[in-house]
């Protein structure tokens, strides 16, 4: 079904809206109120489309975490198919950094707390890192994948660049981390 144009123009100001808040500040703190009264549509408008602020964040952030999946599966190696399932993780780590790095705001509205792990793209990182610890024969990568992953939470990067961690830095960290669950 085709989108109609009026929501189509609604749905454009209440994501360019959203973003603008999520960018400004804590987007912990931005309300459906905020992004409905800064994008000039109604809060039933804004209801239709999108239940709450995470579902705002997480579409925000769909297009950025889609090009990544693309890179996994089709890129040229290290990130894509074709290298070591160590080559992989590490540059899968220093991927997520990137977009860490430059949407943080967005991944922190999306998947704070619990929300982290409903959200797609957990499933989808967590089924690649799976699947490389298996190729790789790490003993348990069930419990693995998770504990790999969690490095990776928009709170811990945050913390982590607040205390002036670089992502040089955590990137080499988490390349030795790749190694180790790899050996």
């Amino acid at each position: 079904m085709k989108e109609r144009a009026d929501a189509a123009r609604n749905r454009a100001k209440v994501l360019s809206a959203a973003a603008r808040l999520f960018a400004a500040g804590d987007p912990r703190a931005v309300t459906m109120e905020d992004i409905a009264r800064a994008a000039g549509v109604g809060r039933g408008t804004l209801y239709r489309r999108y239940p709450d602020v995470a579902s705002i964040a997480a579409a925000l952030l769909d297009e950025h975490e889609r090009l990544l999946q693309g890179e996994l599966l089709q890129g040229a190696p290290p990130l894509g198919p074709g290298a070591s399932p160590r080559e992989r993780l590490a540059a899968f780590f220093a991927a997520m950094i990137d977009l860490l790095d430059q949407h943080s705001h967005l991944a922190l509205g999306a998947e704070t707390g619990a929300k982290r792990f409903a959200v797609g793209a957990y499933g989808f990182w967590r089924a690649h890192v799976l699947a490389l610890l298996r190729e790789a024969g790490a003993p348990d990568p069930e419990v693995l994948a998770d504990a790999l992953l969690a490095p990776l939470a928009p709170e811990v990067f945050l913390h982590q660049r607040d205390q002036g961690l670089s992502t040089d830095r955590l990137k080499a960290a988490l390349a030795r981390l790749a190694h180790a669950a790899t050996l």
